[in-house]
């Protein structure tokens, strides 16, 4: 019997679009403005968003320690999150642990569980700084809802699934930074974590209905939903799993010190955009529902 061959690749179709992002270049990977507000070459945006939460979005059950549930969206310039982030938190990686397929998580770090049992407290520190210092240095755009549960269970809409509440404000909020940088024609893929089949089944329903037009716009929203394992090693997903819990601290004790979320305050998606970093982003990138009594609606 012959060998076995392996079949001819299929040819590449005549007239397929050009490549988004050439794989070696030597131009500057900055993130700017103006690089990222140039309309997408072909189908795909030149954003890519990666989501994570923090807390319960039950509520049969309040716990009174954390009675909110975070919904985070960390939206990257494609080509910054491909030439920059990864590479910076792959060596991060190296650094610490001596190999890269160590999988972040805010819980198993603050607990200090699996491969974070730190030597000593300064190690503890001098890693969480250098953790925080990639996340300073990384170019991304939040978009993040906190839902106050406690204050949820008083109101008629006390039956709301907290999760499918924050996903419709994160989704309409992502698609107007979209149209605010030309991409808004495009496909957007939103990154999230398995939870169970039963769970992203109904995750999969809500998104596709709140982008169906089911959402505050009026509009069909272009974004596609991508599941990921728990134990994928995904850079943005690990970032963003970084940031939920800092965002449902800052609203649940906002006179505590919260050094991680000084520094997200800077990565909000706000109203006065690049020239108004950190101010005029509550009800803008940062909801809290229910809203506070003195908050005017947007």
């Amino acid at each position: 019997m012959p060998p076995a061959t392996n079949p001819p690749a299929d040819p590449v179709p005549k007239g397929s679009p050009p490549e988004q992002f050439s794989l070696f270049s030597n131009e500057a990977a900055d993130a700017t403005d103006e690089v990222a507000s140039t309309p997408p070459i072909g189908r795909f945006s030149n954003f890519v968003v990666y989501v994570d939460e923090s807390g319960d979005h039950g509520m049969q059950t309040v716990d009174p320690n954390y009675p909110v549930f975070v919904l985070s969206f960390c939206v990257f310039y494609k080509r910054h999150y491909s030439e920059k982030v990864v590479p910076t938190l792959q060596k991060f990686k190296f650094n610490h642990f001596g190999h890269d397929l160590v999988v972040l998580h805010e819980h198993e770090i603050r607990k200090e569980k699996g491969c974070f049992k730190f030597q000593s407290r300064q190690h503890k520190h001098d890693f969480l700084e250098a953790l925080t210092g990639i996340i300073d240095a990384s170019n991304f755009i939040l978009v993040s809802c906190v839902i106050d549960k406690s204050r949820l269970r008083d109101r008629p809409e006390r039956l709301s699934n907290p999760y499918h509440v924050a996903l419709g404000f994160c989704l309409e909020t992502l698609y107007e930074f979209l149209q605010e940088k030309n991409q808004n024609d495009a496909l957007t893929h939103v990154v999230v974590e398995c939870r169970g089949t039963k769970e992203d089944k109904d995750l999969e329903l809500e998104f596709r209905r709140i982008c169906d037009g089911a959402n505050r716009l009026g509009k069909r929203l272009p974004f596609e939903i991508v599941f990921a394992d728990k134990k994928t090693n995904s850079s943005g997903l690990q970032l963003a799993d970084l940031v939920a819990r800092p965002v449902g601290l800052s609203v649940l004790r906002p006179d505590q010190e919260n050094r991680a979320f000084d520094v997200l305050k800077r990565k909000f998606f706000c109203s006065g955009g690049r020239e108004k970093v950190g101010e005029g982003f509550e009800n803008w990138g940062l909801k809290i529902f229910p809203a506070p009594e003195s908050e005017k609606p947007r």
